[in-house]
């Protein structure tokens, strides 16, 4: 038996349905239910805090885990990171009131105060940068400190910089950047390698599946070597023959979302007709 710990709130959401595209799922969960079951007969689930599963996976409560890098490094904890599940995007971030003077790490003076929910990431950070300073511990809100005079910088997390701006700081160093990631311990990974490789290339197919479209379109012959020069494929496109009245071709090759509008604008122009834009749900390498 597998055990996952899913991080409940914001990263919910989304590995639950990562979870369900993947194939594992979650079976028959009641509203805040902590324990579940999943579609595989091998793999349990607990809902536990994000900041709590770095702690659980070392200490081998569960087998895999979702959460933030972010709070892997500040728990300091023996994980495994195996895959980047790409939400859940933030950074770890040093700011401070914009008339504070301080607009570099190096303006940073001894004694000043850092208020912060990741005093491991921020008294590592400052030890780096040479500079002693005195660490305030919060848990929450950590952006009106600079503001109430109990801080005179910040170490927190942000993803679009509002807040921030909303109370007149600004940035002044980055330390990281984060996403989720789906963990293990060294044990589980060497006991039930083969499970958690399963689930990790299932995910990772789901993973490398999003944000990709599939465009098929048929090509006279003629136009092919026009068409091969637009087509950005993964490995260039897969290309058949159709049986039709003329030479024609079947031409299929994944895009990135973003440029599926100019690949199939060009190709319409190159000569492609009957072109199908089709979601994918899954990339197996």
């Amino acid at each position: 038996m597998v055990k996952i710990a899913v991080p409940k709130g914001h990263l919910e959401e989304p590995t639950v349905r990562l979870l369900e595209n993947s194939s594992i799922g979650v079976v028959n969960r009641e509203a805040r239910q902590l324990f579940a079951r999943t579609r595989d007969p091998e793999v349990e689930l607990v809902f536990v805090r994000a900041q709590d599963i770095p702690d659980l996976v070392a200490k081998g409560a569960v087998d895999l885990g979702v959460t933030g890098h972010d709070l892997v490094e500040e728990s300091g904890s023996d994980v495994v990171e195996l895959l980047d599940l790409g939400y859940g995007l933030a950074r770890i971030i040093v700011a401070t009131q914009e008339k504070s003077g301080i607009k570099k790490s190096e303006d940073v003076k001894p004694g000043m105060r850092v208020a912060t929910e990741f005093p491991g990431l921020a008294k590592r950070y400052f030890l780096e940068k040479g500079v002693e300073v005195e660490i305030v511990r919060v848990t929450g809100a950590a952006e009106i400190t600079p503001l109430m005079g109990v801080a005179d910088l910040i170490v927190d997390v942000t993803s679009t910089g509002t807040t921030l701006r909303t109370h007149g700081l600004e940035i002044v160093d980055t330390i990281l950047e984060s996403s989720a990631r789906l963990i293990t311990n060294p044990r589980s990974l060497r006991e039930k390698k083969s499970k958690i490789e399963s689930i990790v290339t299932a995910m990772k197919s789901v993973v490398q599946a999003r944000g990709r479209k599939l465009v098929l379109m048929n090509v006279p012959e003629a136009k092919l070597p026009e068409i091969m020069r637009i087509m950005p494929g993964m490995a260039g496109p897969t290309v058949s023959k159709v049986e039709a009245a003329e030479p024609m071709l079947a031409v299929q090759v994944v895009v990135k979302t973003e440029r599926v509008d100019e690949v199939v604008r060009r190709a319409k122009q190159a000569g492609a007709r009957d072109i199908l834009v089709v979601p994918i749900e899954r990339v197996l390498p």
